[in-house]
């Protein structure tokens, strides 16, 4: 017989402690709590309860027991008693089973207990608490040791000025067959690509969420027929276990394997010089609004973990999903830097992209606090403090804080250079300021709260939206198949399809495009910032017009690798404007442009018309050093224009390192070839077209 004695309220979650695991969980106002056991995921019955004493195993807030004999593999899920009063926000239910909070890790499972035909009663609506026990129909928690060998790992610290960022999904990655991966759709099939994303040059992996979530959607009502419907999850912005890697992505199972895969990858990507940045869903969870299902954070303590209506029966939704966190309540905001401290410490990882992260600055009663404590302690924290911090610095509720979130030390994507530079290329009238500014670092956003063009976050496409390839391919949104009748996703996309909607065989609509990927590829490579590029756009990836893509787990969202073949080219420039950007500095420091390094030209050579609408050329003059300098071209006009070469020193030349204008020429010329030299004083750029030329 296992023996049980009292245990210690710290650390939390399950932990090794002599010969036996400590079960330590928080719970402010339940009345009993018992620890459930288990031999198998699938089972629906315990193999051994413990009950915890509320004289006995609590100390302050924290139930604790202590059981010998468990080994790593132990499954295991708690059951909470207390209130049930949603009018004074208590949501207990001893007939839920509940996932551990801290738990490390979590079983695979296909069919969670999720949604009202599982919880309440519809006629009840959420005031009668459902009866039926859901304990077959949940995933357990695994106890896991932090055994792994690391082999000497220590963080690879890139400095910003030296980050590419590329954004991408584990699963969608490599779960095509194109990928020719051993291991489609998982970490390891991750691993097999690492050859390819050090040869295309990147420095850090962004990842869509991989923090446990059930792929089964939360059901939703239909907002044309008003019948409900349940979208599939595949992005992930639904998180159950914010300590346990997703357990699909593992190739081997689900009893701890996923850590280890995990570890694995994380550990070959910082040998390929790549590090690994987590997309983290802090702001809200996956057990949605009241009716939603009770998994874990709602049966420990709703009324604490989650921002409650002033009728505490309904919940504050700053995140259009139902909830939201209740990131600055003192225990929530531990919890929260516990998470992001065991990823850093336990998993290597390099730094963390906030979703929503408006949301961590709101306090308990949802209103926008002055000096919000939360993202200011994530940026001040010890264990924290050289780790990238990335806001998306604005909510579903109207807060938006784009260049003065928090302090210095966050980074934020910038959602300004996204739609700036997609009009600017559009060919949009009066942009042409705008787009100077985005590409010297945006000083107009982030110089008034000290903050410089290592915070901003460039990108034009992401996740989120179309993929540039259809970017340049749909001029409105196609997303028929999400199951909403078009109503999702954004509408203000700045797109444009060049002559016909969609993919086509016309010669002239795919030059035009193909043109204007490069121009979006080159800007993004060449602006002060830290440029992130959405993973496959690199080959023209496509999703046929749908910009909200997040229940899409078909082909619809995984990477064709056939595409590489078709667009090596592409590849291949954006490879060479990588390598350009790191043998340029004077390109990507950390510190806005002063007037010795960069003259703003007109294509007549002298200041450009800032303030005419009609304007839509410019030439940025850039010294480098005594004997370099570079002048970057743009021209997003339907005519050639000709620009006026400024002089340079004695004994220097202008040489053409790429036009986009030129279908021939596939690769920038790092070092040019000979016929490369411009020998007039003027230069003609073809209509939405962009050149570097260097003088050396």
């Amino acid at each position: 017989m296992q023996e049980v004695q009292r245990g210690v309220p710290l650390p939390m979650g399950a932990h090794f402690h002599g010969s036996g695991v400590n079960f330590a969980l928080f719970s402010r106002h339940a009345s009993r709590v018992h620890l459930e056991l288990f031999e198998r995921p699938e089972d629906a019955e315990p193999a051994r309860v413990v009950s915890l004493d509320p004289g006995r195993n609590r100390t302050g807030d924290v139930w604790h027991v202590w059981v010998s004999g468990i080994q790593p593999g132990q499954l295991y899920a708690y059951r909470l008693d207390g209130p049930y009063q949603p009018e004074k926000g208590h949501r207990f239910n001893f007939h839920k089973l509940l996932l551990d909070p801290y738990a490390r890790a979590i079983t695979l499972h296909s069919d969670w207990d999720y949604g009202p035909a599982r919880g309440y009663d519809p006629s009840q609506g959420d005031l009668s608490p459902s009866k039926l026990d859901n304990t077959g129909a949940m995933p357990k928690c695994i106890v896991t040791d932090d055994s792994f060998d690391w082999q000497h790992d220590l963080p690879l610290r890139h400095h910003w000025s030296k980050t590419v960022i590329y954004e991408v999904h584990v699963r969608g990655f490599t779960r095509h067959p194109s990928a020719k991966t051993a291991h489609p759709g998982t970490y390891r099939g991750l691993m097999e690509k690492i050859p390819y994303l050090k040869e295309l040059g990147v420095t850090a992996l962004e990842l869509l969420p991989v923090h446990e979530f059930n792929e089964r959607q939360l059901p939703e009502v239909h907002p044309v027929t008003g019948q409900p419907f349940t979208p599939h999850n595949y992005w992930g912005y639904n998180s159950v276990g914010y300590f346990a890697p997703k357990a699909s992505y593992s190739t081997t199972g689900s009893q701890r394997q996923q850590v280890l895969e995990f570890k694995t990858l994380v550990r070959a990507l910082h040998q390929a010089g790549i590090e690994v940045i987590l997309d983290v869903v802090l702001n809200h969870t996956a057990e949605g609004n009241e009716l939603g299902p009770t998994l874990n954070f709602r049966g420990i303590d709703n009324a604490i973990y989650y921002m409650l209506a002033d009728d505490k029966r309904h919940y504050r939704n700053y995140a259009g999903t139902g909830n939201t966190f209740n990131a600055n309540h003192p225990v929530v905001r531990n919890y929260i830097l516990d998470v992001l401290r065991y990823w850093v410490v336990e998993m290597h990882v390099d730094g963390f992209r906030f979703d929503l992260a408006s949301i961590l600055g709101r306090g308990c009663d949802g209103k926008l606090l002055a000096n919000a404590p939360l993202p200011a302690q994530i940026a001040e924290d010890p264990v924290l403090r050289d780790v990238k911090l990335i806001a998306e610095a604005w909510d579903i509720a109207g807060a938006y804080e784009l260049g003065n979130f928090s302090e210095r030390r966050w980074a934020e994507w910038n959602g300004r250079y996204r739609d700036d530079i997609r009009r600017f290329w559009r060919g949009d009238e009066g942009m042409l300021g705008a787009f100077a500014s985005r590409i010297c670092g945006s000083a107009d956003i982030y110089a008034a709260s000290g903050k410089g063009p290592d915070n901003s976050i460039n990108y034009v496409t992401c996740h989120d939206g179309f993929t540039l390839n259809d970017l340049v391919s749909y001029s409105r949104k196609h997303n028929e198949a999400n199951g909403e009748h078009n109503h999702d996703g954004a509408d203000d996309n700045y797109s444009a399809n060049y002559g016909t909607e969609g993919e086509t065989t016309d010669a002239i609509i795919e030059m035009m495009r193909e043109r204007q990927i490069k121009n979006f590829l080159l800007t993004l490579l060449l602006s002060r910032g830290v440029p992130m590029l959405l993973g496959g756009d690199e080959f023209r990836r496509t999703q046929h017009g749908n910009n909200n893509a997040y229940c899409q787990d078909n082909e619809t969202s995984w990477h064709d690798w056939h595409r590489l073949e078709t667009h090596a080219g592409l590849f291949r420039f954006v490879q060479s404007l990588i390598a350009f950007r790191h043998t340029h500095p004077v390109l990507s420091r950390e510190s806005y442009y002063t007037s010795e390094e960069i003259l703003w030209l007109g294509p007549q050579g002298g200041p450009p018309d800032w303030h005419h609408p009609h304007a839509k050329q410019c030439a940025c003059f850039i010294q480098e050093e005594a004997e370099h300098a570079l002048l970057i071209m743009f021209n997003a006009g339907m005519d050639a224009v000709d620009f006026h070469l400024p002089p340079v020193a004695s004994g220097m030349r202008w040489r053409l390192v790429v036009d986009t204008g030129h279908e021939t020429q596939q690769v920038p010329l790092i070092v040019g070839a000979d016929d490369m030299l411009i020998d007039t004083s003027i230069y003609q750029l073809s209509m939405r077209s962009s050149a570097i030329l260097i003088a050396e």
